[in-house]
């Protein structure tokens, strides 16, 4: 990631050891496992938008529309437009569609609403955008409320195969597509939740702990992903990303997209494995520029920057603007990661 982790030079110094610092890891990944057993996958119930989860230009507009019926939520529509544009207003499919909610033109004329109340109704305009989505969106669980099985569920899928489809199978019709599209909302919603309990632990923390910890001292590399071209170097999102995978969770390349793998455990909950970001923006996920791998205790593994090694270091600094448990089901729900 981008080199402006330079100015946080922050050296495991003062009386703590590399052998000490193992010693407490060793320790802090059994706890993992100590941890997860007590919890036993009780993950919060959301009741609005995880804080920093969604950039701070939208966040007031997904929380007041995202209440707009009982089938959807906060934290479920700003999971549908990160999917569909990334929070890109601009965006625009091979398909023609458009803006942040990407509305192909004839479904945006029958469809769209002024959010804003300017007297248009504006593709491009993300408080257009965003007010039309859960517009549609709950004017779709109307339309199939008589279904059974989950409302929030059916609406989706009417989302994406119509309407027809749903009342015709009684609730979510037997397509895979379909039914990937569902899971892949539904488990997406889970990164952009606010939790009020604790956050299941990742099972697979420990490995990722175990991976990263096998390459401190390599030497850093921008735009490294430990090739053997690359004499097995790494940027920082290079190390969490193969980290995971040896674990069998792929992660997409960059620190941003990573953020959005998993639910987001508050400072006090964090455990080893959690990956860490870094932001210029506290309130922007988009503007993330580093993350590590959690170890417990206030540290991480990361990468720091060009001329330094892979290495322990304090996560407790301005520019912290969270973490994600991750999640083999959260890594697939990603935009570009998720199983067709």
């Amino acid at each position: 990631m981008r080199e402006g982790w330079r100015v946080r030079k922050f050296w495991v110094a003062g009386g703590l050891g590399a052998g000490l610092m193992l010693c407490l890891l060793a320790l802090l990944v059994i706890a993992t496992y100590t941890v997860a057993a007590g919890l036993g996958g009780a993950a919060g119930r959301a009741l609005g938008l995880a804080k920093g989860a969604v950039p701070a230009a939208y966040q007031s507009q997904v929380q007041k529309w995202g209440t707009l019926c009982s089938a959807i939520s906060p934290a479920l529509l700003a999971a549908q437009l990160y999917q569909e544009s990334g929070w890109n207003p601009k965006a625009q499919s091979a398909a023609a569609a458009q803006g942040l909610a990407q509305f192909i033109p004839g479904t945006w004329q029958t469809h769209g609403v002024d959010g804003n109340g300017d007297g248009r109704k504006d593709v491009w305009d993300p408080q257009d955008a965003i007010a039309s989505a859960a517009s549609y969106d709950c004017e779709l669980a109307r339309y199939v409320k008589g279904a059974s099985g989950d409302a929030t569920r059916n609406m989706l899928a009417a989302y994406n195969a119509g309407a027809y489809r749903v009342i015709q199978y009684n609730g979510v019709p037997p397509y895979r597509e379909t039914q990937n599209y569902v899971k892949t909302i539904t488990t997406l919603a889970k990164s952009f939740e606010a939790q009020t309990g604790p956050v299941a632990p990742s099972r697979q923390a420990a490995g990722a702990i175990y991976f990263a910890q096998g390459r401190l001292g390599t030497r850093y590399l921008w735009g490294g992903t430990g090739t053997a071209a690359q004499g097995g170097r790494f940027d920082c999102s290079g190390l969490t990303q193969a980290a995971y995978h040896s674990v069998g969770i792929e992660l997409p390349r960059v620190a941003n997209d990573q953020w959005n793998a998993g639910p987001h455990p508050k400072r006090d909950e964090l455990l080893p494995g959690d990956l860490v970001f870094f932001a210029n923006n506290l309130n922007d996920p988009r503007s993330i520029h580093h993350v590590g791998i959690y170890v417990g205790g206030g540290y991480m593994i990361n990468a720091p920057y060009t001329g330094a090694v892979i290495r322990f270091d304090k996560i407790d600094s301005p520019d912290y603007i969270g973490a994600t448990r991750v999640t083999s089901d959260g890594a697939k729900a990603l935009p570009g990661t998720n199983a067709a």
